[in-house]
């Protein structure tokens, strides 16, 4: 079931129609989680499923890059002729994996049925993006057998939990849980487990879609040999993957003048394994 606001559509300031505050999924004894959904001019759009990032405990799903504006994110790829469902999903403080997971994944699921038959959506051309901690649910769920996901593009998303460095605290202060310590629910040694099922480079499989990596060089926050490591995973098992590093920006891209770095190549990529948009053709 369906719930709209009541102010119904709305215009952002990058001149999208935008329906927020759809609600998904209800899931027994939590919050419901809703989206937004961007949508082109264009009728019958593919739709990319966007993940925001906030290290599984923060974030909001109003904000596609932090620091940069709506017209350069949302805007662009509606004006490419995308759709946009951007996603709420329980944050750790409230739930442990793989809730998040499931979550993204009832989100998919949206699309292919609500979204497709009240907003005439492209079901048969869909594709996850996802920053940083997005990027590693966006992973994960294209890597759940059996997939309508045709692309994946995955900004400097965590791949192996267990090989990220934990922060180190101040000489004497108390030692506070890691952002994957908090998704885990507890430290990764004692949840061995659930810390490999939360790894993307372990759950790649042949039958995953293309992936489009694209990550910072000086990433202060999520090391950028985590994607060199899904890249290598990825090739392991005979996936399509491409890899864009970015010499000199830092996490949310910090440091990168011009965003069209980034998300030409990934519109270009879309374009190529989801199909291109109607108008693109």
């Amino acid at each position: 079931m369906i719930t709209t606001p009541e102010s119904g559509e709305q215009r952002t300031p990058a001149h999208a129609r935008v329906v927020r505050d759809i609600i998904f999924s209800a899931p027994a004894g939590f919050r419901p989680l809703t989206l937004d959904l961007h949508l082109p001019e264009a009728g019958r759009p593919p739709v990319i499923v966007f993940v925001h990032g906030g290290g599984w405990f923060r974030g909001s799903r109003r904000v596609f890059c932090p620091g940069r504006t709506e017209a350069e994110t949302f805007g662009r790829l509606t004006r490419a002729g995308w759709a946009v469902a951007s996603v709420d999903y329980r944050l750790s403080g409230e739930a442990r994996f793989p809730a998040q997971l499931a979550d993204v994944e009832a989100a998919i699921g949206w699309v292919l049925d609500e979204g497709a038959a009240m907003f005439g959506l492209d079901a048969t051309r869909v594709a996850l993006w996802g920053e940083s901690a997005g990027g590693h649910l966006a992973a994960l769920a294209a890597a759940v057998p059996g997939t309508p996901v045709r692309a994946v593009v995955d900004w400097y998303g965590p791949s192996d939990l267990a090989a990220i460095p934990k922060p180190v605290g101040a000489p004497g202060a108390s030692v506070q849980p890691s952002r994957e310590e908090l998704l885990i629910g507890g430290p990764l040694a004692e949840h061995r487990e659930l810390t490999e099922a939360a790894s993307p480079v372990r759950a790649v499989h042949a039958g995953v879609p293309p992936f489009l990596l694209a990550h910072g060089t000086d990433d202060s926050m999520v090391p950028s040999e985590q994607s060199l490591l899904l890249r290598d995973a990825l090739h392991s098992v005979g996936a399509h993957v491409e890899l864009q590093l970015v010499a000199g920006a830092d996490h949310m891209w910090r440091g990168l003048d011009d965003l069209e770095t980034v998300v030409a190549p990934a519109l270009r990529f879309l374009a190529l394994h989801a199909g291109p948009p109607e108008s693109a053709r």
